[in-house]
């Protein structure tokens, strides 16, 4: 039951009901819009965001290749630069050590870093090599010689001079007597020098035993008095040779001391050589050399004093019709004389080695004075001979 006049008073008009509407859309809209605003400013703070990220990026990207074209324009780093290297010492150096109060071992010895090791090793490496360009043993220009008073002595070898080329790995040794072998065929020719210190000479014996050729004294010149004499058994071995029709060749023994004395040496072998002439196709050598336990009378001659006698006696008997050869051991060869006033004539060394040294071309070499042969009583001189002669 309503009293009188509640209606009015407890109820609303039509115009409050309006304006609380209108507020609430008002307010619907502030809150729109205020969220509206907010979103934008979370999208304009996300796309500031990306545009930051970028550009940092690409300052990255940028100050990433400026350094690299830095690095590129700096030395490169050795493995010598390293300061850990300092770590090590060098090769043989002691460190000294020296115990602390609390018994660890502290290192006191200097250190030398990587790149000083390495320059002290190159520098040995240099000392060495220099070492051994300057040591005539081991630079390849220089041969060794024994001088008759026991010396020893190394040589410049001459670079005018032709050079040894035989292969001794081709020469082999058969009852004592050496070949030279090339496809299995034998390509020297053996040979033996006999005089009348030799004594008789089987010539048919020796011959059976290998022998090509011999080498003949002819004659001699006194070491003391200067008077030529022919050899006791020269006639004799020159016919026993002939008859066992074997290759032959001369030497002379010279103590010539002047090229007047030397071309009388000469005419000396022409004159007795007439006989025989057609049957000497060997070469005719001349033989100068010191005497054992005694002076001889070309003591005063210097070296080119024995060369001028050596090339006259050598040009007379090239004259004459017959091949000139050069007679002497290393020490005579490459001291007494000089070769390279004697190249146009051949050479017979004598050295008796398994494997001569001697540095230049021969043609001839004796490698055994006192063998055992065949046919000969006492020593042997054994010969052997790398070109043919009887065919030239």
């Amino acid at each position: 039951m309503r009293l009188p006049g509640e209606e009015e008073s407890g109820g609303m008009g039509p115009s409050v009901i309006y304006m609380v509407i209108g507020v609430s859309a008002f307010i619907l809209i502030i809150l729109f819009l205020v969220f509206q605003n907010n979103n934008r400013k979370s999208s304009g703070s996300e796309y500031l965001k990306e545009v930051q990220k970028q550009q940092e990026e690409e300052a990255a990207l940028e100050l990433a290749e400026a350094s690299q074209e830095e690095e590129e324009e700096k030395p490169k780093l050795r493995a010598e630069d390293l300061d850990f290297w300092d770590m090590y010492p060098v090769e043989g150096e002691e460190a000294a050590l020296e115990e602390t109060a609390d018994g660890v071992a502290e290192k006191t010895g200097e250190k030398s870093s990587y790149k000083e090791k390495a320059q002290k090793e190159q520098e040995e490496q240099r000392r060495k090599e220099e070492e051994k360009q300057n040591n005539p043993a081991t630079d390849g220009k220089h041969t060794l010689i024994m001088n008759r008073n026991g010396e020893e002595e190394w040589v410049l070898i001459s670079p005018y001079l032709t050079k040894n080329t035989i292969d001794f790995t081709k020469i082999e040794d058969k009852a004592g007597l050496k070949r030279y072998m090339e496809n299995g065929r034998k390509t020297s020719y053996v040979g033996v020098d006999i005089s009348k210190h030799t004594g008789k000479v089987n010539f048919t014996g020796i011959k059976a035993a290998g022998v090509d050729y011999v080498m003949i004294r002819l004659g001699s010149r006194g070491y003391s008095t200067g008077q030529i004499s022919l050899d006791e058994n020269f006639k004799e071995n020159m016919e026993g040779a002939i008859e066992a029709e074997l290759d032959i060749g001369i030497y002379f023994y010279s103590q010539a001391v002047s090229p007047e004395e030397a071309i009388q040496e000469a005419n000396f072998v022409m004159q007795n050589l007439e006989p025989y002439r057609a049957h000497v196709n060997y070469p005719i050598a001349f033989d100068m050399e010191f005497v054992s336990n005694d002076k001889s009378r070309i003591e005063g001659l210097s070296r080119e004093d024995k060369t001028n006698v050596t090339a006259t006696f050598a040009e007379g008997i090239k004259v004459a019709g017959y091949v000139p050869m050069i007679y002497g051991d290393k020490e005579w060869l490459l001291k007494e004389i000089d070769l390279t006033k004697l190249q146009n004539y051949d050479v017979w060394l004598s050295q008796e080695e398994d494997i001569p040294d001697y540095p230049y071309l021969y043609t001839m070499w004796q490698y055994d004075t006192d063998s055992v042969l065949n046919g000969i009583d006492g020593g042997a001189d054994l010969n052997i001979c790398f070109v043919n002669y009887s065919e030239r």
